[in-house]
């Protein structure tokens, strides 16, 4: 009896001991982690693991995105991103190079350019407006007033008309224009490099003389005349060719030197005869033809010509250089 009741006695001792090593145990465990915990949180890491851990991990994930995104927003609005404009080193004005969209390019010999850009290249404070059913251009300066209409052979500046003998295009929804005839309606001066296919621009007064002060209103009102009484059913460009037979006239010391006087020159303009031209009302067409011409637009196809007629077998036909045909009347040098 005395032994069974001493050995369950030593049982019970030792499972008191083995239970209290197994709480050490554990306790020991614990330190370590939370140690370790502490341990990589100084050196900025982060221990925890498992489902909450991540979610956790993943919620500070966008939270630091979102700062960097501000930061950006706000750097971004401090300092705006200008983008670089593209230049054209072969067009200057005034020695500096223009921006590449005045998109210039060469057609027949002559150079065109987008009228917008170019005026705001020369003059900055121009307002431009367009009117898309004429198909017109208009350009406001305070000294300058232009305008230019898709399809014409001519641009008006201050009252003064300016001939393009290509016409005044469209391309790419864009107004282009000879740059010869932009230049002289800003009284500027340009150059042409053909070895380096540079063009030079010179800025000069800013605006044309007007029409009111530049016409010789004689020569305007007798060139207009004889101009609709030769050929007034004719197309423009056979309307200026008569009237540039009369300047070349003018200009030749074979004949006056004032268009009048060419006009009554004897046996030349019959319809001058009399005094009834003086009495004749000139179409539009033939006032603008004569501006022209008194602005020194010439009809390529018959420059030089000093004779011109409707009939087949005439004397400058036989006897003159015979230049081309416009409309019903052949020219002759």
């Amino acid at each position: 009896m005395k032994r069974k009741l001493f050995s369950t006695l030593l049982c019970a001792v030792a499972l008191l001991l083995l239970m209290g090593a197994g709480v050490e145990n554990a306790d020991a465990a614990d330190v370590m982690v939370k140690e370790e915990s502490t341990r990589q949180i100084q050196d900025g890491q982060v221990l925890e693991t498992g489902e909450e851990s991540g979610e956790e991990l993943n919620a500070d994930a966008p939270e630091t995105q979102g700062e960097d995104e501000t930061e950006a927003e706000q750097e971004s609005e401090l300092t705006p991103v200008v983008p670089a404009v593209e230049l054209d080193a072969n067009f200057l004005i005034d020695g500096q190079p223009v921006p590449a969209d005045t998109a210039r390019m060469m057609k027949n010999g002559v150079t065109y350019v987008a009228l917008t850009p170019t005026v705001k290249a020369l003059a900055p404070e121009a307002q431009i407006t367009w009117n898309s059913w004429t198909r017109t251009a208009e350009v406001q300066t305070g000294a300058l007033k232009l305008t230019a209409q898709a399809g014409q052979f001519y641009a008006v500046a201050n009252g003064r008309y300016l001939y393009a003998k290509d016409g005044i295009l469209m391309q790419n929804n864009r107004v282009m224009i000879p740059l010869a005839v932009l230049t002289e309606a800003f009284g500027a001066t340009h150059t042409w490099d053909s070895a380096t296919n540079t063009v030079r621009v010179t800025r000069g007064t800013g605006a044309l003389v007007p029409a009111e002060s530049y016409y010789n209103q004689n020569d305007l009102f007798w060139l207009s005349r004889i101009i609709h009484a030769e050929s007034g059913n004719q197309p423009l460009k056979g309307k200026m060719a008569v009237g540039n037979v009369v300047m070349n006239r003018v200009a030749s010391p074979r004949f006056p030197n004032s268009v009048q006087a060419v006009l009554a020159q004897k046996n030349q303009f019959t319809t001058y005869r009399g005094g009834k031209l003086a009495n004749r009302t000139p179409n539009e067409g033939s006032v603008i033809a004569a501006k022209l011409v008194l602005d020194g637009g010439v009809v390529e196809e018959v420059r030089g010509a000093l004779y011109f007629d409707s009939l087949t077998r005439s004397w400058a036909s036989r006897q003159r250089i015979f230049l081309g045909k416009i409309g019903g009347h052949s020219f002759y040098r």
